[in-house]
């Protein structure tokens, strides 16, 4: 059966993005090695690592080259859709980078979009109430 074990965010900027992490989202530190932080997380360890441990632990240069685009979204989901509106105003006075400010979406949720420190867009989101 497919299963995702481990979430990884690669990034030249580990300083910076385990503060996020660390001190916006409230992931705590499980394990700190220098290049390579895990958070605690329930349901999927989530940790980052350094551009430079990954080139050297697999040898592949695409590490080495300059990061192009999104290339994936990370889902956070909160108990309502009144906790979108105030965790979001939280994180963005925090420190994350607003993108959209929350708002009902067409598929039943009511969902916001902030960034990290490498401009990775992630979501904020919660079920709305059945009509």
């Amino acid at each position: 059966m497919p299963q995702i074990a481990l979430i990884t965010i690669i990034t030249n900027n580990l300083p910076a993005m385990t503060r996020f992490y660390r001190d916006v989202l409230g992931f705590p530190v499980q394990q700190d090695l220098g290049q390579y932080v895990e958070f605690e997380s329930e349901g999927v360890r989530f940790s980052l690592c350094s551009r430079e441990v990954m080139h050297t632990a697999t040898g592949d240069a695409s590490f080495t080259a300059p990061r192009r685009g999104q290339s994936f979204e990370l889902a956070f989901p909160v108990s309502s859709p009144d906790a979108v509106e105030q965790t979001y105003e939280q994180i963005v006075a925090s420190g994350a980078t607003p993108i959209k400010a929350p708002a009902e979406m067409p598929w039943g949720q009511k969902t916001a979009f902030f960034a990290d420190p490498d401009g990775n867009i992630h979501e904020l989101f919660a079920d709305l109430p059945a009509e």
